[in-house]
């Protein structure tokens, strides 16, 4: 029966240790694994026959406020777990009072530089006569002015932001064991559980471990097909220094804090046991003779918003315990199951499968890219929205850099939210791949980044509006941090900008656009009204200072930003004339728009980079931002054959190879290009092993993005990659079909959405086009494409149409693929 044999109350203080005074570490299971187990039943999950030995073996749950990563150990079961706001620092205003005053000499000294360049280049474009090698020492001296000027006058304060954390580590030690039969444990896409199941001395046991987004909280259960054979030790432990542990009853509560006047915690687990007992034993319980146990964890903070920590951690977790008191184990799961696939199950896709499907997953990796396992690239793209429910939900804070997983104290770059790709690469898949509930923490973040971007704006540039430089954190930092030559970069809330004008063109809905999109959108509006200067050397308006992500240092005018002012520019000018208001403000942003420096192509048949012609056809740089306006923009499309083929030249400069987020965006790029043949391959060089090739991206055993070391935005870009390749819709048509590799002959994919509210069911047989179905919630009219034909329709409100492989109408309308 829970909570008999409760024996006293035990209080420790932990010092650096993660575990409490007294406390040996876990043993790994040092026993024989024999009669190696069949894959388990089912197709959406990742499997091993081993438990992980590191964090990335280890396989991640999440409900959008905690995530955790489960390592299936057998004598020794490790769950660390993260909750959303333990963040190192305090509620602080990061903007640099005074730095607008600094701000025209910055300009100044670039543009110098600029011309000095445009003089050195004009000598000699290959730059080795020594008139212009002199001229691009000339400006390569004025650029350095700059930047020096500018990382001591224009930066954060302080000139670094803050680190996502981890929280804690829920243990659970069992008893010794010689050998153990059949071991496998898997992650189940579908039910977004963890499972691990094993036999010792003839008796099988099973661990369940799962997220509750509508019960706040993780749930373990431990279960054995004899009775009373469940014994275990349950644990809390935390790696920060100030944390104390002690037991009521039977729940273990951690608290803590990250540091002085920061962010506060508590965790508490609830132990409750089918039999047996339940025992204090030191700073955990013991539990034995049981025949199941269930331990209940939740986790919460005195984050209340980012300029507020007065909430009361110890009061959330007894209320969400409260919340769930009176529900069994079976009814927490049943609501976990039917929030979860109301989402997961929106889309399915089927590559095909093979024999090779049933081998573990790490043993699929290391063999993907000369075996023939379609199925895999199908794993990959719904492991992507697996991770994105896991991580992102309403409520919670938006996904970071490693989604909501952190076991360090010192993540690689924070672990926060980096603006000059990752961060927007996170929600790619949410729009296409049916998952536009999931953008709810990014857009309640944009509202934050408002009020903080004002103050930036303000102190920064003497501007109007807000502006989001290349990082955020929990406390909402949107000054330039780091260093001058990348780290002033201005155009990253434009760029969330577009996150927010793209769900009202797939979704439709005029109230989002007025309630939630508009007012983002016209304030960076009006910020780069201001901050857009007239180019003495050209006429045109530019942007600056800036920088090209991450290389070339501080500039003026760098393709990319032009071509994010531009489509922000355009959205809000379309988002006004929707709205019916503000018609002085969209004929300024049309005629500003008008004047910004165009695209431009090189003289290797490039499309620039910068405004100068100095692209490097060698230079294989991990980001390829002027080709934004490839993709995710809409800035150059397959419409425009000149720019086009310039974009594409640029893109084969970078080549194949990159870090795994990188190759997520050229997965996409190349879909874009309606290359599909050329997108599978950069998915080949992705779907491997992290060391298969030296200086180049991958996968960890759990098939997390390897950059390395590991980001998740490489399993979004991948996915919404897959989605593209199968179905676009940024060009005016919904364009079926249009990177269809050869690697995938036969197939079919169910519940993609493309922009004017529609969704669509795709089939496909020997490379061609079977049967297509496109649904609308409100009606309207749309061209279809594939290939090279074109049909324009009407779909009903609330009907569908269905198409031959010839996009001919069919009536009556295919069964659902």
């Amino acid at each position: 029966m829970a909570g008999r044999g409760i024996l006293r109350f035990v209080f420790v203080l932990l010092a650096a240790s993660p575990l409490p005074a007294g406390e040996a570490a876990p043993v790994p299971f040092a026993g024989r694994f024999v009669d190696p187990p069949p894959a388990p039943a089912g197709t959406l999950r990742l499997w091993y026959p081993r438990p992980a030995a590191g964090w990335t073996e280890a396989l991640p749950i999440g409900n959008g406020r905690m995530g955790a990563m489960v390592w299936g150990g057998v004598t020794a079961e490790r769950i660390q777990f993260n909750e959303h706001t333990v963040w190192t620092g305090r509620p602080h205003s990061y903007a640099h009072e005074g730095a607008a005053a600094f701000l025209p000499e910055i300009r100044r000294l670039l543009q110098e530089g600029r011309a000095a360049e445009r003089e050195a280049r004009r000598l000699d474009p290959d730059l080795k006569t020594p008139a212009a090698r002199a001229a691009m020492s000339a400006a390569g001296a004025a650029q350095k002015k700059a930047e020096d000027l500018a990382h001591k006058e224009f930066m954060s304060v302080p000139l670094h932001q803050k680190a996502y954390q981890p929280c804690g580590d829920l243990w659970l030690d069992f008893p010794a064991a010689d050998s153990v039969s059949g071991y496998r444990r898997w992650l189940d896409l579908d039910a977004a559980a963890c499972v691990a199941e094993y036999r010792i001395d003839g008796v099988a046991f099973r661990r369940e471990v799962f997220a509750s987004h509508p019960d706040a909280m993780i749930v373990t259960r431990i279960s054995a097909d004899a009775p009373g054979r469940v014994a275990c030790r349950v644990r809390l432990t935390s790696p920060h220094r100030e944390t104390a542990t002690r037991v009521e009853g039977d729940r273990i509560v951690l608290s803590g804090r990250v540091e002085e006047d920061g962010i506060r915690f508590e965790c508490i687990a609830h132990v409750t046991a089918a039999g047996g007992t339940v025992a204090v034993e030191g700073a955990g319980l013991r539990v034995t003779g049981a025949d199941a146990v269930e331990i209940r964890l939740v986790a919460a903070t005195n984050f209340n918003t980012f300029r507020r920590l007065d909430a009361d951690p110890a009061a959330r977790c007894a209320s969400a315990l409260a919340a769930a008191a009176g529900k069994s184990t079976a009814e927490i799961r049943d609501a976990h199951l039917a929030d979860h696939r109301a989402l997961f199950r929106r889309v399915a896709l089927d590559l095909g499968r093979t024999p090779a499907a049933g081998k573990p997953t790490d043993a699929r990796i290391r063999e993907f890219r000369e075996g023939n396992d379609p199925d895999l690239a199908a794993l990959a793209f719904q492991y992507g929205r697996y991770l994105l429910i896991a991580s992102s939900r309403a409520g919670g804070q938006p996904a970071n850099l490693q989604g909501i997983w952190n076991d360090s104290l010192r993540p690689p770059w924070d672990s926060k939210y980096t603006c000059n790709i990752n961060t927007e690469m996170n929600y790619w898949p949410a729009l296409p791949c049916n998952l536009a509930e999931c953008q709810e923490p990014l857009f309640d973040a944009i509202d934050d980044l408002v009020v903080s971007g004002r103050e930036t704006a303000t102190a920064h540039y003497g501007a109007r509006g807000w502006v989001l430089h290349h990082n955020f954190d929990l406390w909402r930092g949107t000054a330039p941090i780091n260093a001058s030559n990348h780290g002033i970069w201005a155009t990253g809330g434009a760029w969330l900008c577009e996150q927010l004008w793209e769900h009202y063109r797939f979704a439709g809905d005029r109230e989002f656009l007025a309630r939630r999109a508009y007012g983002p959108m016209r304030a960076a509006s009006e910020f780069f009204l201001d901050f857009l200067v007239e180019d003495e050397l050209t006429g045109r308006l530019i942007s600056g200072p800036s920088n090209s992500p991450e290389q070339g240092g501080l500039v003026m005018g760098p393709a990319m930003d032009h071509q994010i002012i531009r489509s922000l520019f355009a959205n809000t000018a379309a988002a006004a004339r929707a709205l019916e208001r503000d018609a002085d403000l969209a004929a300024a942003l049309d005629a500003a728009r008008a004047r910004i420096a165009p695209n431009l192509i090189g003289r290797h048949g490039q499309l620039q980079e910068w405004l100068e012609d100095k692209d490097d056809p060698r230079n294989t740089h991990r980001h390829v931002s002027h080709l934004w306006g490839v993709y995710p923009g809409a800035d150059i499309t397959w419409r425009d054959a000149e720019l086009f083929e310039a974009a594409r030249r640029s893109l084969l400069f970078r080549g194949d190879a990159a870090t795994g987020w990188s190759m997520g965006w050229k997965v996409c790029l190349w879909a874009r290009f309606l290359d599909g043949d050329h997108a599978y391959l950069i998915l080949g060089n992705l779907l491997q092993p992290i060391g298969a090739v030296r200086g180049q991206g991958g996968m960890y055993p759990n098939l997390f993005d390897a950059h390395p070391p590991f980001q998740i935005d490489g399993n979004f870009g991948a996915c919404a990659g897959i989605a593209e390749m199968l179905l676009q819709s940024h060009a005016g048509e919904l364009h079926v079909l249009p990177a269809l590799p050869k690697a995938w002959p036969a197939g079919g994919v169910r519940g993609l959405c493309a922009r004017g509210g529609f969704t669509v069911d795709i089939a496909w047989k020997d490379g061609r086009l079977a049967s297509a179905r496109i649904g609308s919630r409100d009606g309207g009219a749309l061209a279809v494409r594939y290939g090279k034909k074109v049909v324009h329709v009407t779909v009903p409100a609330g009907g569908t149409i269905a198409f031959d492989g010839d996009l001919q109408a069919e009536t009556p309308a295919p069964e659902r693929l």
